[in-house]
């Protein structure tokens, strides 16, 4: 069985659960920017390729006049995720 390799950003920072990320989020035709913390991290094969995934919790902040109806989670590509803060949450740490 292999190790687990690491789940990056665009920007090559390393991804894990409990950090705080901003990515681009679809309102209708619109696209805007919105935090949230990552769940869980897992990988996924999407037409034959291994895609790294994320589910993430949205919190609410984010770009836009019209606010967010709800805060369900949502399975995101790391290639639309970017890095805020790491380990928020703390579970890291434990």
């Amino acid at each position: 069985m292999g190790r687990r390799g690491t789940v990056s950003d665009y920007a090559g920072n390393e991804l894990y659960r409990g950090d705080l990320i901003t990515y681009g989020a679809r309102q209708g035709n619109r696209v805007r920017l919105a935090d949230a913390i990552i769940e869980k991290v897992t990988v996924r094969r999407v037409e034959g390729i291994l895609r790294p995934m994320l589910l993430v919790q949205p919190t609410g902040t984010e770009s836009g006049f019209v606010p967010r109806k709800r805060l369900r989670k949502e399975w995101i590509s790391n290639e639309h995720a970017r890095l805020c803060l790491s380990n928020v949450t703390g579970e890291r740490d434990a």
